[in-house]
């Protein structure tokens, strides 16, 4: 299941794939995809999180990410959702067990820190979780680090994503109901 967003981005970009050169070079040493294509949109994707937009007179990039995030709370259960996905798109593409572990920390540090209102939409501007992830993916492909396949952990990883998705909405529905039992008296 995919979210409609990387689905229609996808889409968008099966056109230009055919032309366009990925920043993943791939070689003989290193583990192998039918073609580099298929990662294409989990650049794509990673880049309109992370870093499309630039503030004007500054190098500050910014992504969509940074802008849902400002929504409190909700936005960041969306965003983490969002990384999630891609999460779960790189293991299906091969990423090892140990690349898994770091993009999840990644996504995790990401979601902690960027619920903190204010402070974490500042760290949100620079800690660039997804970005950070597709990194260790071309690392992974193209120095050839974390060989292998993450069959035998997605189960684990996907568990790890559903239960915190869990608790984050959980503690957005205590805090909600706190918040109104507050303002009722």
């Amino acid at each position: 299941m995919e979210f409609s967003i990387f689905a229609s981005l996808r889409k968008a970009c099966r056109n230009e794939a055919n032309i366009y050169q990925p920043s993943i070079d791939m070689s003989d040493n290193v583990p192998s995809l039918e073609s580099p294509k298929q990662l294409y949109w989990i650049e794509k994707a990673s880049d309109l999180l992370d870093n499309k937009f630039r503030i004007p007179g500054t190098e500050i990039r910014f992504g969509i990410d940074f802008i849902i995030g400002l929504v409190p709370y909700a936005g960041d259960v969306l965003t983490y959702a969002f990384s999630s996905v891609l999460v779960l798109s790189m293991a299906r593409h091969g990423a090892s067990g140990m690349v898994l572990v770091k993009m999840l920390w990644n996504i995790l540090v990401d979601a902690i820190i960027g619920s903190i209102p204010i402070l974490g939409d500042l760290f949100d501007l620079r800690f660039r979780a997804n970005r950070r992830n597709f990194e260790l993916l071309k690392e992974h492909y193209v120095e050839g680090e974390h060989k292998g396949s993450a069959w035998s952990v997605i189960l684990v990883v996907l568990a790890v994503l559903i239960g915190l998705f869990v608790l984050m909405v959980w503690l957005i529905f205590k805090l909600a109901s706190w918040g109104w039992h507050m303002l009722l008296g």
